[in-house]
């Protein structure tokens, strides 16, 4: 089976990694600020939790509702 094409890999990225950073930063970034943490190391903390989560769960997920348009 042939990979999808990159622009459609790269939407379906898109789709995933907008809502999850969304949610991080609206969840973590009010007590990183109170503590007044760096941004080097607020994007730490996001990517190291944002990056599991599209590999392991949202793309895997993502992939499997849009298998049909992938695969066009």
């Amino acid at each position: 089976m042939k990979p999808p094409p990159k622009w459609k890999m790269a939407i379906l990225i898109w789709l995933g990694i907008y809502p999850v950073i969304t949610v991080l930063v609206l969840l973590l970034f009010p007590y990183m600020a109170a503590a007044a943490w760096p941004i080097p190391l607020r994007t730490l903390l996001l990517t190291i939790i944002a990056v599991p989560v599209m590999t392991f769960v949202v793309l895997p997920l993502l992939q499997k509702l849009f298998r049909n348009w992938l695969q066009r």
